[in-house]
């Protein structure tokens, strides 16, 4: 059974990538709802990634509160996909670097911070680097949109890169515990 949420987190979260391209507001339940199943996965009747209530209802709520955010977007806005690529490559990188905060100290809540603090800041970097590109020049700083397309596209792309992090900061603490 637990094969199976595995495979099944897998799909929804190469799912919530994809939809980061095109139904934006989709992308964050998909990667809430992978999340999810990995919380179910039970092993000798203890869960074998402890992804707590408190984790989950957390989650829930950015992930709503994002979805809904996404969708009182204007129509011109939930249709743009430019710089997307860029702000989903720099989430990615972000997490990545970000999971490297294993080596400040055995702190959970550090390791989070760490993590959610350079996904949040690859976004923006990487939409700051569409920004220098010649089709990102409609929306560079200094032109009134960069805030506005930022938040609308970059919050949804940072909360569905977030919560595998979330999954995999769990990972690496449980390992780190399991070497001691």
């Amino acid at each position: 059974m637990n094969i199976l949420l595995i495979i099944l987190s897998v799909v929804l979260w190469g799912g919530a990538f994809l939809c980061l391209f095109g139904r934006q507001a989709i992308a964050p339940v998909l990667s809430f709802a992978a999340l999810f199943l990995l919380s179910l996965m039970k092993e000798n009747g203890f869960a074998v990634i402890p992804l707590n209530s408190t984790i989950l209802i957390g989650w829930l709520c950015m992930t709503l509160v994002v979805m809904l955010s996404s969708m009182l977007q204007p129509e011109a806005i939930r249709r743009q996909t430019r710089g997307m690529g860029y702000m989903v490559a720099g989430a990615t990188v972000g997490m990545v670097v970000g999971l490297l905060g294993y080596t400040l100290g055995y702190d959970l809540s550090l390791r989070y911070a760490v993590m959610i603090v350079a996904t949040a800041l690859g976004t923006a970097l990487g939409f700051l680097l569409y920004t220098n590109t010649p089709d990102g020049r409609p929306v560079r700083p200094g032109s009134g949109n960069f805030f506005r397309y930022l938040l609308a596209k970059g919050f949804p792309t940072a909360i569905t890169v977030m919560q595998p992090g979330v999954v995999l900061v769990l990972l690496i603490a449980l390992k780190n515990v399991n070497a001691l």
